[in-house]
């Protein structure tokens, strides 16, 4: 009986024609490109015709490590699309910070926001020159530049509340320039960058909420607006007494003077816009579209701002728009008292309408600073690559020269025992040498 072959001939040659196929190609490859080449562009996963020969992971060479890398892409996605129509000039932030000349960084901290713990990081965080000078049981740091008695920042940790505790954008702007001229002798011209911490407004505000049940009652602060603070009438207070301690979050909603509404919109924007806190000045459509079109423009033309939920983003973007570094990363912390608190679908809806104007802020703020940051990345990429290549250009050349030299030394030595009846003027091979 006979058996039936596994493998006709006519299989047999349609299997061997495409193992000779490569067997071919490799050979012709290795002719093309020997090993130990490093002229063969099909090495290094260059492109030819406009396909990618070797689709390798693109290495960065920026300061963090891979793990600190991976997790700055990691908390956002990598590609985000914008819903505003913002510039190049938005995106790019960075700025020439001369910390040993008049430049001054003042920190708008918006309550609940993080900024403790980010105004920490100013004073204690930073590789410095002249670091901050902060001894064990003050609240103070001394933050003076290298060589100088006059300060560099204009924060809470460094100089105090000294335009009033938390101090809006409207104090401030009015405020720090009069203080630091009285700090300090010398009257030169300075620059002024702002900086503040945004976070979500349910969580900012629910945040701010266990802190009054708690006791805080941020009663010295003054609103100082067009040159005097509210009256009574113009802002008065939710509660009775010393406190509002054991307040419900029902009964902290339901005050309608509570600063804790829309409290971002209205420490970012310009208050003498619509009048101070005088509300009879105009309706109330037309005073919130004003406070939330100065916050977002105010906003967008600080130097930098961070979200209290992208510590890692934020600590990035600082480092790159004033090319300053931390000593430690920052940390990021989900499990807050606000994220704590269990809210029904109601009560939440609730918050998000007594703070919409800080909602539609968020969502602005929050769009910017993730294209900032991919703007940043992306620029970051841009500027390794161009310093790999400006590298291997000056190793090239460098190389050249060498040869060049051996070569010219050679020649030399070759002319010098020559029979004199063939002495004659050589062409200098040097000038020959390619220059990449």
């Amino acid at each position: 009986m006979k058996t039936k072959p596994i493998m006709d001939d006519k299989s047999s040659k349609l299997i061997l024609v495409p193992i000779l196929a490569v067997l071919f190609v490799t050979i012709g490859y290795q002719y093309i490109c020997p090993a130990g080449s490093n002229s063969c562009p099909l090495k290094n996963g260059d492109t030819l015709r406009g396909v990618s020969l070797l689709a390798t992971r693109y290495q960065d060479g920026d300061d963090f490590d891979r793990d600190q890398d991976q997790d700055l892409e990691d908390d956002a996605p990598s590609k985000v699309p914008s819903k505003f129509n913002f510039t190049e000039r938005d995106l790019d932030r960075h700025v020439e910070f001369n910390i040993k000349g008049d430049d001054v960084i003042v920190f708008l901290h918006i309550q609940k926001t993080g900024g403790t713990t980010f105004g920490r990081h100013l004073v204690r965080n930073i590789r410095l020159e002249q670091p901050c000078d902060c001894k064990p049981g003050q609240k103070k740091c001394t933050c003076h530049r290298p060589g100088k008695e006059e300060s560099w920042l204009f924060s809470r940790f460094s100089t105090g509340w000294s335009c009033g505790l938390h101090a809006d954008w409207t104090e401030l702007t009015n405020c720090v320039p009069v203080i630091m001229d009285k700090k300090e002798v010398q009257r030169n011209k300075r620059n002024f960058y702002y900086i503040t911490m945004l976070r979500d407004p349910v969580s900012r505000y629910l945040s701010e909420w266990k802190h009054v049940q708690r006791g805080a009652t941020w009663k010295t602060a003054l609103h100082m607006c067009d040159g005097r603070s509210p009256t009574q009438d113009e802002l008065p207070t939710c509660y009775n007494g010393e406190d509002w301690s054991g307040v419900t979050l029902t009964e902290f909603m339901n005050c309608p003077s509570n600063l804790a509404n829309n409290r971002q919109v209205r420490m970012l924007s310009d208050l003498s816009l619509v009048g101070c806190y005088n509300l009879s000045s105009m309706n109330e459509t037309q005073r919130n579209h004003i406070l939330l079109s100065s916050a977002m423009s105010n906003l967008k033309n600080m130097a930098f701002y961070g979200l209290t939920e992208f510590q890692r983003k934020t600590q990035y973007l600082f480092e790159r728009t004033f090319s300053l570094r931390f000593i430690s990363p920052f940390t990021q912390i989900n499990s807050t008292r606000a994220a704590n608190v269990d809210l029904s679908e109601t009560v939440r809806r609730r918050i998000e309408d007594l703070n919409y104007l800080d909602v539609q802020l968020y969502e602005y703020a929050k769009d910017l600073f993730l294209q900032r940051f991919q703007f940043s990345r992306q620029k970051e990429h841009q500027e390794v690559r161009l310093k790999r290549r400006e590298e291997r250009r000056w190793m090239r050349e460098q190389q050249a020269k060498r040869r060049g030299g051996a070569y010219k030394s050679g020649r030399e030595e070759f002319e010098k025992t020559s029979d004199s009846d063939f002495q004659s003027t050589t062409e200098d091979y040097t000038s020959q040498v390619a220059r990449w």
